[in-house]
């Protein structure tokens, strides 16, 4: 049985402007090869735009211009692949250690045209490089994420991990143990003027 899809919203031009149509077959293969490898429940496809790609798409304008991004535990490629479309200036590193998502990346990064976009099979823990932002959605807890994602971040960048209500909850709880693993400023924002804005935690390393 189909299911309907979701049409683009008016504000995802505003976002991908002339790459929107990037953005669309990007949505489609989501709602299509996603769906039939277990990367997307099919209960999403009709909530693809407003739940996941702008959920991801609105937070753009905080990554500076020109910047080397990794996305950690990547999975279909949120927001990391989102990011890439949107901003053709990065430099975008996806980290998935799932062989079934690394292949559907790769072929998404292919089938896209994507050439600033690297796929690497490995953890969080296996990767020795730095970046200016690394970004993480819905992979763990803030203070395991702070373990895997904050050696990856130079000094001076930021770790971007998108969360949800509980966000402000979640940092109070681990704010120590962020410390420790070399936070220098740990602030809660909210992005995109959406039904339900996204819940950004901001870590400066």
């Amino acid at each position: 049985m189909s299911v309907s899809r979701e049409t683009p919203p008016s504000s995802a031009a505003g976002v991908f402007a002339d790459r929107l149509e990037l953005a669309e077959r990007y949505v489609d293969m989501l709602a299509t090869a996603g769906v039939e490898r277990g990367l997307i429940g099919p209960r999403e496809v009709p909530r693809l735009w407003s739940r996941h790609v702008l959920n991801c798409a609105v937070v753009v304008p905080r990554i500076p211009e020109s910047a080397t991004v990794a996305d950690v535990g990547s999975g279909a490629g949120l927001p990391g692949l989102v990011w890439a479309i949107a901003r053709p200036d990065l430099q975008v590193t996806l980290i998935e250690p799932l062989l079934r998502r690394t292949t559907f990346l790769e072929e998404a990064v292919t089938d896209l045209g994507l050439d600033s976009v690297t796929v690497l099979r490995a953890r969080a823990e296996e990767v020795d490089e730095t970046f200016d932002v690394v970004t993480a959605r819905a992979v763990a807890s803030l203070e395991k994420l702070g373990s895997w994602c904050l050696p990856l971040v130079r000094p001076g960048g930021v770790l971007l991990a998108l969360k949800g209500q509980k966000a402000s909850e979640e940092v109070r709880a681990s704010r120590g143990a962020l410390q420790k693993q070399g936070a220098t400023d740990i602030v809660v924002t909210s992005y995109g003027d959406l039904d339900v804005p996204t819940t950004v935690v901001e870590v400066s390393r």
